[in-house]
């Protein structure tokens, strides 16, 4: 049987961008994005795909001393100087990336500004940005004080980490859960609120102190704020750029579970291919609209897991990655999610409004048994691993039926993760099977 997500990023899949989640998600036929979320997925990096600004060469690199330290701030305004020597364990990696161990938490661009302003010496040169360091290196920054407060004082628990590659604790990747209600990045109307990289960076200095290696975790892909569920995370610069790489291609198999209103008609392990291509809404900023004229093709493989009276439990798989693919499609086809403020007709689900006769006690107010999106992103496959031809030919295998929520498999080059079932989603599963059991099919 056949059976991904863009939430980020969305039903989810890859996104371009962290200094700026560009609306251009690659994939298949178009991109592996996700399904509720604002933006298409793509690759997640805050400037590594960039090309630089400047030629090679553009530096001298023979500027030595002070002098090269030299510009157009007030000298007194200078932080003194701090000296670094490059470990063993970083050598090979791009200056701007190993600014980013150094300084945790502050922009990678703000970052490179300060190199391409001579604040940074490599050996008491300036360079550019991508130029590699060696062991032994003796890195010399002068970053300021402007620049270093941009760094995010937020610190969060980190995820709950689902699976984890083997090797150095510096390299590879990782899959942690990511609970409804926790943004991606940053928020603009809450920018001082915790988000998904501030417990990745907590993760990570945390293994610092305790094992002494230092890494800057990368999303590789995003979920929106109010998806749960499985969140694919690089560890290094070269992993992240091959996982991007997988997402664009289509060698990424992401599957959702979305609780909807209504029953398709389809038979227990039938596929049903939605096809219909998506655009912006122009009318209603944040919305995403079926345009057959300018929309890009847009392809959601869906299935049904678990059947209830008037509610059912899709699994749902993208093949190609829009914004809010999986719930645009879905809400088209007449199975809005139970719960979507901007497609459905509910922002919270109530036991009054499945089980006859419910009344709350008196004096109290009912609480909802669920206040989010109905969407949650169950299965991720994806390669662990570079792979040869053969496997990228034949791509990612299935989810075994038998595999649990928070267990993982490997088959060949591929690793699949199944996250658990969020404590709402659960509790209104379980209300609707008491409640609304599956009338019998004549």
């Amino acid at each position: 049987m056949t059976a991904d997500r863009n939430d980020a990023t969305r039903a989810d899949g890859p996104f371009d961008g962290r200094e700026a989640f560009e609306d251009d998600a690659r994939a298949q036929g178009g991109a592996a994005g996700s399904d509720d979320g604002p933006f298409e997925d793509g690759p997640f990096e805050d400037g590594s795909f960039e090309d630089e600004s400047f030629e090679e060469g553009s530096f001298e690199e023979g500027s030595f001393g002070a002098a090269a330290f030299a510009d157009d701030d007030d000298p007194d305004a200078e932080p003194d100087p701090e000296y670094d020597v490059v470990p063993e364990e970083h050598a090979g990696l791009e200056l701007d990336e190993y600014l980013c161990l150094v300084f945790p938490g502050v922009p990678k661009g703000a970052l490179r500004e300060e190199v391409r302003s001579g604040r940074v010496l490599f050996d008491g040169a300036r360079v550019q940005p991508s130029k590699r360091v060696r062991a032994g290196t003796v890195v010399i920054t002068r970053i300021r004080d402007a620049v270093l407060q941009r760094r995010r004082a937020v610190e969060i628990e980190p995820l709950a980490v689902l699976w984890e590659s083997d090797g150095p604790a510096n390299a590879g990747c990782a899959v942690v859960e990511k609970p409804p209600g926790l943004a991606v990045e940053p928020e603009r109307w809450d920018p001082e609120g915790g988000c998904v990289i501030d417990a990745l960076q907590t993760w990570a200095e945390r293994r610092a102190t305790e094992s002494d290696a230092r890494f800057r975790p990368r999303l590789v892909h995003r979920l929106d704020k109010d998806t749960s569920g499985a969140l694919l995370v690089a560890k290094d610069i070269e992993t992240e750029r091959r996982l991007a790489g997988a997402f664009a291609s289509g060698h990424v198999r992401k599957e959702y579970l979305a609780l909807v209103e209504g029953v398709p008609n389809l038979d227990d392990g039938e596929v049903w291919t939605i096809d219909l291509p998506l655009a912006e809404d122009a009318r209603r900023a944040g919305r995403v609209r079926v345009d057959r004229r300018r929309g890009k093709p847009s392809r959601t493989e869906v299935w049904i897991e678990q059947r209830f009276d008037g509610y059912s439990l899709l699994r749902c798989r993208l093949l190609t990655g829009r914004t809010h693919q999986i719930r645009v499609h879905l809400a088209e086809s007449g199975l809005p999610l139970a719960i979507d403020p901007l497609y459905g007709r509910r922002d919270a689900f109530l036991l009054s409004s499945v089980k006859r006769g419910y009344r709350p006690k008196r004096g109290r107010t009912e609480r909802p048994l669920m206040e989010r999106q109905t969407l949650h992103a169950d299965a991720l496959i994806f390669l662990a691993r570079p792979a040869d031809e053969a496997a990228l030919a034949a791509g990612p295998p299935e989810v075994p039926r038998d595999l649990e929520p928070g267990a993982s498999f490997t088959s060949g080059p591929w690793t699949g993760v199944r996250a658990p079932l969020p404590a709402d989603l659960t509790r209104v599963l379980k209300q609707l099977a008491k409640v609304r059991p599956a009338r019998r099919r004549n």
